[in-house]
């Protein structure tokens, strides 16, 4: 997946303004204790993060 594919979904679940909030403040396990800028940076693929923002948050399956 790539970062722009990432980023639209992140704006689509949760909206233009809260996406980066959301990514920046909210630590997912899944991601082990990263943030998901944190797990960006530090090399993880987008799908593999889009992946626990999806099963932390509990994303309909339409949208995943």
């Amino acid at each position: 997946m790539r970062l722009t594919i990432f980023w639209e979904r992140m704006a689509d679940h949760f909206g233009g303004s809260y996406a980066d909030s959301f990514a920046r403040d909210h630590v997912l396990s899944d991601l082990g204790g990263r943030t998901v800028h944190e797990a960006l940076d530090a090399g993880w693929e987008a799908k593999d993060v889009w992946r626990a923002v999806c099963s932390a948050m509990d994303v309909p399956a339409d949208k995943r």
